[in-house]
């Protein structure tokens, strides 16, 4: 898939088809099943999680325990097939762009302790507009579907000049490029239906669990 900046230097003086303005991939590299069960202001998940990137398939299992609570600041992650176990905090926002999330860890294979840090934000690219955003569903009691997406644009531009060897009008038509990045089937089991609508409210500011 080429980057809208790569059709941006193409679209530069040609007159482009409507296929070279857009690119939109419906297929996701990665497939999430998830299993929730709510006790006692407490969170308990099994996570199942499919990845295909740059053809190469990989899986993982992870246990997340997290407490319910709208402020909370912290969630348990323990991934069996790496010996993983960690405590995240959630992202913390630095600025309008930034987030910031600590985490520390211990690997039972290795014995060994350690911490990482990693700072995110939704906009980015290289000379152009990038937008990640999460679409929650609920399809119904117990069963929501969430979808990950990713939308780059670079907006249409009209420009010329006069005495420079250009055009007096020129157009660059612009780009998007739209892709279906993850799915996640998140089933949850819990006593009251309040239950339900705090996993809404949760999702809304979720850490990533990938």
């Amino acid at each position: 898939m080429s980057s809208p900046s790569e059709s941006y230097r193409r679209n530069e003086g040609d007159d482009p088809s409507l296929e070279d303005l857009y690119d939109i991939d419906l297929f996701p590299t990665e497939i999430f099943f998830k299993f929730r069960k709510q006790i006692q202001g407490v969170r308990l998940g099994l996570n199942f999680e499919f990845c295909n990137k740059q053809g190469i398939n990989e899986y993982e299992a992870k246990m997340v325990l997290k407490p319910m609570t709208s402020d909370r600041q912290w969630k348990f992650t323990y991934e069996p097939v790496r010996g993983d176990l960690r405590v995240l905090s959630k992202k913390f926002p630095i600025n309008k762009y930034l987030n910031l999330q600590v985490g520390l860890g211990h690997n039972f294979y290795l014995n060994a302790i350690g911490w990482k840090w990693k700072l995110s934000s939704c906009w980015g690219g290289e000379g152009m507009s990038q937008i990640q955003n999460k679409t929650s569903v609920g399809l119904f009691p117990g069963f929501d579907l969430r979808i990950g997406w990713t939308a780059a644009y670079i907006l249409p531009e009209i420009h010329g000049g006069i005495g420079t060897g250009e055009g007096v009008i020129n157009m660059n038509y612009g780009r998007l490029n739209a892709s279906l990045d993850r799915i996640e089937a998140i089933f949850t089991h819990g006593s009251k239906e309040c239950d339900r609508s705090s996993v809404t409210q949760m999702d809304l500011i979720d850490v990533e669990e990938k």
